[in-house]
Formats: C-alpha cells, structure tokens, sequence
C-alpha cells in the first residue's frame, strides 16, 4: 500500500511522538521539541516554550490510542478529534512541498496541528484497511509502536536497535542449538 507522502510524513510523526514517551523518554526539554521539529518540520505557529512541550507530551496517550485501535475504534477516535477542532482544510504548497491537505489553520498550536494532521493520516488507514501497519514493537522487552510503510509488510520493530537486539539473541539460540 502506498500512501502519499503527506499520509506517510504525519504517521511518522506521531509515532515518533508516541514513542518518545518509552524509556529512555526523549521528549523532556525544549531541545527535544526542536530535534523533534528538524525531523518534523511542521509549518505554521511554532511556540518552542514550555507550554507547546507539556502540550506536545499530553496528546501521546491519545495519539497511541488512536493509532493502536482496531478499524472502527480508529474511526471514532478520528471523528472525535475532527469534531473537537477548529477545521480550516484549504489545499497548501510550501517549502518545497507540492498541493497538499491541512485541516486547520497554521496559527492554531503545534500540539493540536500534529493531532489533526493523524487524524487526517488515519482516514487514509482506515480507508485503506491497513491498521495492522502500526502495531507494538515485537521486541518482547518494548512497548514502542512500529510503522511498517514497506511493500513486504516486513517491519517488525520500532527501531534498528529492537532489530539489532532480537537477530543477535536469534544468532546466539541458533549457534546453542547447533
């Protein structure tokens, strides 16, 4: 399943910001909030203050309910979020981005913006039928979420460190077992 690129970017963010909830935490400081805007760099108000960071860290929760829910919950998670917000959707080209959806306007704060935005990605999953692309990390020891955008259907980890940890511990059975 492709997804366009605007789908892809937004289910990246948010699980990037739902995982950073997960020990080691790496939404903590107003630094955090930038590396995690350089990764993400989202248009419109940025407050870069304390209040759009206690912000930023209140929505994990709901966006990890949301994007570990089964289809139809999915759907009621997203139709609350749509009808909680201020909806402004106009079609956008910016930073060298082609036509793309934003659902409100650039001034409403970041926290809410990332919200709409997985909201909006989410249509494009549940459309789709492809919920089982986000799921928990496979790693028995992680409660992170992995995104798997490949065309395999082939990840299985949050990150290269999970996937690192679990291939040497299935070396190590295979050579205990030889």
């Amino acid at each position: 399943m492709n997804f366009t690129d605007d789908t892809e970017e937004a289910l990246r963010a948010a699980v990037r910001l739902v995982n950073s909830a997960e020990e080691p935490e790496t939404l903590e400081t107003l630094t955090d909030v930038e590396a995690f805007l350089t990764d993400f760099p989202y248009s419109g108000r940025l407050d870069r203050d304390d209040a759009e960071l206690a912000a930023l860290r209140a929505i994990r929760p709901r966006l990890r309910d949301m994007l570990l829910a089964p289809r139809d919950e999915m759907a009621r998670h997203v139709n609350a979020a749509l009808a909680e917000a201020h909806l402004a959707p106009r079609l956008v080209r910016h930073d060298g981005i082609d036509w793309h959806l934003h659902a409100v306007d650039d001034e409403r704060p970041l926290a809410e913006r990332v919200l709409i935005e997985t909201a909006m990605a989410l249509i494009d999953v549940i459309r789709a039928d492809e919920g089982s692309r986000i799921s928990i990390c496979a790693d028995e020891t992680c409660e992170a979420l992995a995104l798997d955008l490949s065309r395999n259907r082939s990840k299985r980890y949050c990150s290269t460190t999970c996937t690192n940890r679990n291939a040497v511990a299935a070396y190590r059975a295979r050579r205990a077992n030889a």
